[in-house]
């Protein structure tokens, strides 16, 4: 049976991933055979918005209100940003995000616990698929798959590693599934996930089907024989957001799915930052992306291993600037 090693969860709930905007991180998990990686809620909840909410055709307004409240209040930004990034800052970030875990697995749960991690990523092409629940209509089909190839050709473009989207409507193929469900899909979701990922563990597909409202979005990335190449993953985002909550909810979990798997809150401007100031990529993600998945780095490389290297390239990327 396939068990996470590392596990990140995401949320946008007011202020995160699941929560005002977009953060979360992620962590490995321990399995015989695999390690995977699962998004997890970020910052500090509303008290309003901790309520239960049993029906799911309330969720939509819930989570319209939630976007409209970030947005007035200056969050969910789709600019750049105005601060500028030095080569060290850049480094720094890059550390904090890369090679620190957020959440561990202990006793059976994901709890909050900043940690050393290795270094986690792709070496395969990442073949992205998007599957619809039967409730999402044709025209919201349309409109985020298209707005999905875009960000893969972005992700793909900044990191410098094959990526593509497969056509829509495709049942089969790809190694990085995005699931776009309703709540009631989510919930039913266990069968599908032990097909689309053979073995994996029943606490992983339990961590999907009870995700709470909270949490907005989630990534779970796995790698086979216990090393650090991912080698499957999967992304759930709620049917329910509002168009700029689930585009959000695109951007951070395809980019942490790749291996930026963890938040910090000195990232600016970011998407990998619980603050959810920036709804989008912004410039400074796109060259942590281009760092990640530069040759001179290798999956498994310990912060000490890769720490010369990472201030080399990122003085490199912004021509030697401190």
């Amino acid at each position: 049976m396939r068990r996470p090693s590392v596990a990140r969860l995401r949320g946008f709930l007011g202020a995160g991933v699941l929560g005002a905007g977009l953060a979360a991180g992620c962590a490995p998990i321990e399995a015989p055979q695999a390690r995977s990686l699962i998004p997890v809620p970020a910052p500090a909840r509303p008290a309003s918005l901790t309520r239960i909410m049993p029906d799911p055709s309330e969720l939509a307004a819930y989570y319209q209100r939630i976007e409209d409240e970030r947005v007035a209040s200056g969050l969910m930004r789709r600019d750049e940003g105005e601060t500028p990034i030095s080569a060290s800052i850049l480094a720094r970030n890059y550390i904090d995000i890369a090679l620190h875990d957020e959440y561990l697995l202990s006793a059976g749960r994901y709890r909050a616990r900043t940690s050393p991690s290795v270094l986690r990523r792709w070496e395969r092409p990442v073949v992205y698929r998007m599957e619809f629940g039967d409730s999402v209509p044709p025209a919201m089909r349309a409109h985020d798959h298209a707005k999905v190839a875009a960000l893969v050709s972005d992700l793909a473009g900044a990191a410098g590693h094959p990526m593509r989207l497969l056509p829509q409507g495709l049942s089969r193929g790809g190694n990085f599934h995005v699931l776009v469900l309703n709540e009631d899909e989510r919930r039913a979701i266990g069968p599908r996930l032990e097909a689309l990922i053979p073995g994996i563990d029943a606490a992983a597909v339990r961590l999907v089907a009870e995700m709470p409202r909270e949490t907005f979005c989630l990534v779970l990335a796995f790698s086979r024989d216990g090393n650090a190449t991912y080698s499957e993953a999967f992304a759930v985002i709620r049917a329910e957001h509002p168009d700029l909550t689930r585009l959000a909810c695109y951007h951070e979990e395809l980019a942490q799915g790749l291996g930026l798997a963890n938040d910090s809150a000195r990232a600016r401007p970011s998407i990998f930052n619980d603050d959810q100031e920036f709804a989008l990529l912004t410039a400074h993600d796109r060259l942590l992306l281009r760092l990640h998945y530069d040759p001179r780095l290798r999956p498994g490389m310990t912060e000490s291993e890769a720490r010369p290297i990472v201030f080399r390239i990122a003085s490199e990327l912004l021509a030697g600037e401190s």
